[in-house]
């Protein structure tokens, strides 16, 4: 199968994932800024293949397929190094639970939602993210691109990281609720797939 060039910023964004999951977890200066470096060029794929893609007509079955697995890849990988990481801001505990649970949230929807797409797919539909979806997707990104640095920032600046902290968590709290509304929507507009 030949790729035209918004299939191969997708791909190429799946193979930025474990670049992103080495840096972040290496153990030297920077390293969380070095990874979120990575996350944000793997965002900026994710813009770019969709705008190229409908600029060019050039929406494939494929990119259709990959695009949203690519953005779960991501999403799922940042959020896991999110939940690992102890938060700079006390009580630590009560950050760290929320953390956690908005994670799962996020991660049992996307689960969902691919489980979902696999018995269309097996129906022969094949279902593109919607409207919501998308901006439920960006909220989540920008939500990790404010946490993800988090410890460097808080390590070079007090202030800085508190800012991006406060200011990532509140982002992450509005991409759970988002999350949880557009995975109700997705299903509920696509509902025929249910039926035998």
């Amino acid at each position: 199968m030949k790729m035209n060039l918004p299939n191969r910023l997708t791909v190429f964004r799946m193979f930025l994932i474990p670049v992103f999951i080495v840096l972040y977890f290496l153990d030297f200066e920077g390293h969380a800024v070095a990874a979120t470096g990575v996350y944000f060029v793997a965002c900026c794929t994710d813009f770019f293949d969709g705008y190229i893609a409908r600029k060019n007509n050039l929406v494939t079955n494929f990119g259709k397929f990959i695009d949203p697995i690519a953005d779960k890849m991501l999403i799922a990988c940042s959020l896991i190094a999110v939940c690992v990481t102890d938060p700079v801001m006390q009580p630590a505990h009560i950050y760290r639970i929320v953390i956690a649970v908005c994670s799962m949230l996020i991660m049992s929807r996307e689960l969902m939602i691919s489980v979902f797409r696999t018995i269309a797919a097996d129906k022969k539909v094949v279902l593109a993210a919607d409207m919501l979806g998308k901006f439920k997707t960006v909220v989540q990104m920008m939500a990790l691109f404010a946490l993800l640095p988090v410890t460097d920032f808080y390590n070079w600046n007090e202030m800085l990281g508190t800012v991006f902290f406060y200011g990532g968590f509140a982002l992450l709290g509005l991409a759970t609720l988002l999350t949880v509304i557009s995975g109700i929507n997705y299903i509920v507009k696509n509902r025929e797939v249910l039926e035998d």
